[in-house]
């Protein structure tokens, strides 16, 4: 792929515009999607994509803690959406899930709003005009946003949405004389050019995905009975999705203390439907080929620590595994370390291993290095025929999964 395609398939980012109450409070953000940091308005090409990419940016890579704290957090949803939830944000507490106006209000949609409302979202429905096609939407909605520029505010539609005690949000309030108005006709949440324009928010996630690992990955995940075994070297070819996954496991979703010593442990916490949902939403939102040529490395080196933690018996190969593809996504994703180490729910001994080359994980490590870099020094024939040993049968594990991987692709493309 050309560079400058390249940059401009991935420089997608998110802005928020405030959302204030009757007292100026800032009280919620709404989600927006720009085509890249620069661009004024969405420029949306296709609102899939674009819901699926200002997804993963807001609830995977930066988290919505970081972006909106205790405030609500609005998203908008198209209709496809709506009937796979698998597709919904991961984190249900503070999130409003906007309904577009283009979607009536019929038995199907009703019926999947019902079930969305029982996960625990909030909904709200976008620049609402009451029709009798729309009117069944009232009865599943918690929030009514009217955009009071274009349509106005019509005395009956209030009378409606206030003898059902619902929440009016006033969008498109361009002055403060407007905001008083609307203030005494009964609405309580404001968003406008009056209060606050849109702030963009770039991403500093690097944005690499590997799509056949996806796919595959994908497909497994359909079988309730996977085994983790088959599981856990498919999720360690997409290090952007392993970052993602491990990301998911510390975000307000898991409110315990929890550390990750390995891939299983995090896959076992998240369960298999939120794998999925976080593998679809990654794999609509990513548009770029994952570095080939740097992932037969990571894979032998991760292969390589799990099996020198094996036979020695001092360490869990899993968490030896994970240190090995950890240690090389500053490479991979270029982000540094110990920035890594920060943001994601590692161990201590896993932590210690990766900065600072240290613990039983991290003498593994250093080891594992030092053989791919010939820097062995004076070690014996022995440990040096283990080691070769341990090294061509990772080669092989990694050359033959990735194999299996591109003809999957391939069977998929034919």
């Amino acid at each position: 792929m050309p560079e400058t395609l390249k940059r401009q398939s991935s420089d997608y980012c998110l802005a928020l515009q405030p959302i204030c109450d009757q007292h100026l409070r800032h009280v919620g953000d709404e989600l927006l999607y720009r085509s890249s940091q620069h661009a004024r308005s969405a420029q949306i090409e296709d609102p899939l994509v674009a819901t699926a990419r200002v997804s993963h940016m807001a609830f995977y890579e930066m988290g919505v803690e970081a972006l909106t704290g205790s405030r609500q957090l609005f998203f908008n949803v198209p209709r496809e959406w709506l009937f796979n939830p698998d597709l919904l944000p991961p984190v249900t507490e503070r999130v409003v899930l906007e309904i577009l106006e283009d979607i009536a209000g019929d038995a199907e949609v009703i019926e999947a709003l019902q079930q969305i409302k029982s996960l625990g979202y909030c909904i709200a429905l976008d620049d609402f005009v009451v029709t009798q096609a729309t009117l069944p939407l009232l009865d599943v909605a918690d929030i009514v946003k009217v955009d009071v520029l274009n349509d106005g505010i019509r005395d009956a539609d209030l009378a409606i949405y206030q003898s059902r005690g619902l929440t009016l949000l006033a969008e498109k309030v361009e002055d403060f004389k407007t905001f008083q108005h609307c203030r005494d006709l009964g609405f309580t949440l404001f968003q406008g050019y009056f209060y606050a324009h849109p702030e963009i928010r770039p991403s500093q996630f690097n944005r690499n995905g590997n799509k056949t690992a996806q796919l595959r990955l994908l497909a497994v995940l359909q079988d309730e009975n996977a085994e983790f075994e088959v599981l856990e070297p498919l999720l360690a070819q997409d290090p952007q999705l392993c970052i993602r996954l491990l990301r998911l496991c510390n975000s307000p979703l898991y409110r315990r203390e929890c550390v990750i010593a390995s891939l299983r442990q995090a896959m076992i916490l998240v369960g298999f439907s939120r794998l999925r949902k976080l593998i679809v939403v990654v794999m609509l939102a990513d548009s770029n080929p994952f570095n080939q040529l740097m992932l037969p490395k990571a894979l032998t080196r991760a292969s390589m620590c799990e099996k020198l933690a094996a036979e020695t018996h001092a360490d869990s190969p899993d968490s030896a595994f994970l240190v090995g593809i950890l240690s090389m996504m500053d490479i991979l994703l270029e982000e540094p370390l110990d920035k890594l180490c920060v943001q994601l729910p590692l161990s201590e001994e896993v932590k210690l291993a990766l900065l600072k080359r240290q613990g039983r994980l991290g003498e593994i490590l250093r080891l594992t290095i030092a053989f791919e870099e010939a820097r062995l020094g004076s070690a014996s024939q022995t440990v040096v025929e283990r080691l070769n040993r341990c090294y061509l049968s990772s080669v092989s594990w990694a050359n033959q999964l990735l194999g299996e991987v591109s003809r999957s692709s391939a069977d998929q493309k034919s």
